[in-house]
């Protein structure tokens, strides 16, 4: 047998990709499946988007483009963060990646090793964990309450750091939980975070035009104090519904006192993706820079979605919905069904046809919960409810 590194032995997985597999797998044997499971907006990219790449195609934009990203698509990010932070970056210190996933592999590898400390949320995105185990650094969960509105707690978040902390991992608006932590509390922590100067943070930010009841989203560049151990994730996989072509951008410091984290991911990119597609980036540019109505109009669907969803689910037995301020995520409680969160999950896709993902699989405080994904149109979202309604009274 071949022996293969056991970094392997301890990767995970994102098993949302597993449950649209078997609810795919089920809609081929002609069974009806609403999938509140996956998270991708269920909206086409915009057409003026669409249309960039293949004029960058067409116009014979068909080689490698630097590691880094395209010039222009780098300042496009530039242009896009001044306008939604008021803070102005350097297209140096933009990095274009195929997609939001790689910036956290990039920050994990970098900064994960055995006998290191990685805090991450729990719950929270798999990906986060699963990474931490594969470098051998040890995960430490920021645990993620509902009590708390699903924000993370400074004061609990900062109890967690020791010496061995090399990197903290924050998520806000939050996937799986919806939540939205308040600009206050974030000051709370960037202060605390002046006695760990040893502590990198990798803030992921891939949600933050989707905020609702008036909430606004606080990015830590806001902080210039924490600059130059800061690293930002986001894309333009969830805000332009470009979740396919693999399109995502990180901001990087590249200090002496950082460490170059700069130059380190762009080492990691000529070693592995050598390079975003051209046209994907042209596409990226034609985003960021063209008109944003059709982002408008899909948060506000959002919304209007995220509102029927907490009433339905609100209304079930067994039942109790915070309503999430950010992303498009519920995270309903279900103790009182019963039923482990897994197991119902997995009893409403085989039995109900409704495909949603057990809060275990985002964290040990995943417990109790389940994930249903509101990019969906009302109509499925409704009938979705009136089936859980009905297995649930069985």
């Amino acid at each position: 047998m071949l022996r293969t590194i056991s970094g392997f032995d301890r990767i995970g997985e994102e098993n949302a990709f597993a449950v649209l597999a078997r609810a795919t797998a089920l809609a081929a044997q002609g069974k009806d499946i609403i999938n509140l499971g996956i998270g991708q907006p269920d909206f086409k990219t915009p057409a003026h988007i669409v249309e960039a790449a293949i004029k960058a195609l067409k116009d014979g934009y068909h080689g490698y483009t630097p590691a880094t990203g395209l010039l222009a698509a780098r300042e496009a990010v530039v242009r896009r963060t001044l306008a939604t932070t008021g803070v102005e970056v350097s297209p140096e210190n933009v990095m274009v990646v195929p997609g939001g996933k790689v910036t956290m592999f990039a920050a994990i590898l970098i900064f994960g090793e055995p006998g290191a400390e990685i805090l991450y949320p729990d719950p929270g995105f798999p990906i986060y964990r699963s990474m931490i185990e594969f470098t051998g650094a040890k995960p430490i969960p920021v645990p993620i309450r509902e009590e708390n509105g699903f924000a993370f707690s400074a004061e609990e978040t900062l109890a967690l750091i020791t010496p061995k902390t090399r990197l903290l991992i924050l998520n806000s608006p939050a996937n799986p939980t919806g939540g939205v932590t308040p600009k206050a509390e974030i000051e709370k922590l960037v202060k605390g975070l002046e006695a760990h100067p040893h502590v990198a943070i990798m803030s992921d930010e891939i949600y933050d035009v989707m905020t609702y009841d008036g909430e606004e989203h606080c990015s830590l560049l806001s902080f210039p104090e924490i600059r130059d151990r800061l690293i930002i994730l986001n894309g333009w996989s969830k805000t332009w519904a470009m979740t396919g072509w693999r399109m995502g951008w990180s901001i990087w410091p590249n200090s002496q006192e950082s460490g170059q984290l700069y130059d380190k991911v762009r080492k990691l990119a000529v070693n592995c993706w050598s390079c975003v597609n051209a046209p994907s980036q042209f596409a990226g540019i034609a985003a960021i820079d063209g008109p944003q109505d059709d982002v408008i109009k899909m948060c506000k669907a959002f919304d209007n979605r995220r509102k029927i969803v907490v009433d339905g689910l609100n209304s079930l037995p067994g039942i109790s919905c915070a309503t999430p301020k950010g992303a498009f995520y519920a995270f309903p409680n279900v103790k009182e069904t019963g039923w482990p969160a897994k197991q119902l999950a997995s009893a409403l896709l085989d039995e109900a046809g409704v495909a949603l993902i057990g809060g275990p699989d985002f964290g040990i405080l995943g417990e109790g919960y389940i994930r249903l994904s509101y990019a969906n149109s009302e109509e499925n979202i409704l009938r979705a409810i009136e089936r859980i309604e009905k297995f649930l009274a069985k």
